[in-house]
């Protein structure tokens, strides 16, 4: 079972990676969320799926403390978001005791139905906005 997750995981993220998030990357009405890389100190954006509720971006991570951009989180919680083309400064906290599956039900279907089909370790993710 491990193996099988470990296998799906490195696919999922190659796919992501090298195909997926360059493209949406480009789009202009896609959410980003920008970390600081725990190694090279540089800029690195991440497509995602949230939704904005008052001052407080939500987001789910399939997969939860293996996301690279997760583990940036970790080593530096201070983030941007693009959301509708506009930049927001904010601070990311990692809520594991969130209930990741329902907290989905409130976000975007089609990001949503994404994750909850791929993701193996769901962790919701909150960024309070500046």
């Amino acid at each position: 079972m491990a193996r099988d997750q470990d296998t799906r995981h490195r696919l999922v993220t190659t796919f992501q990676r090298r195909i997926a998030n360059p493209l949406t990357r480009r789009l202009p009405g896609q959410m980003l969320i920008e970390t600081t890389g725990r190694v090279s100190g540089q800029p690195r954006r991440t497509p995602v799926g949230g939704r904005r509720i008052g001052d407080t971006f939500w987001l789910v991570s399939e997969f939860g403390l293996k996301s690279q951009y997760v583990r940036n989180i970790r080593a530096s919680p201070d983030v941007r978001v693009r959301i509708r083309g506009r930049w927001y400064h904010g601070v990311a906290h990692l809520v594991p005791q969130d209930d990741a599956r329902a907290r989905l039900r409130e976000l975007p279907f089609f990001n949503s139905a994404a994750v909850r089909a791929l993701g193996d370790e769901l962790l919701t993710i909150r960024v309070d906005l500046a």
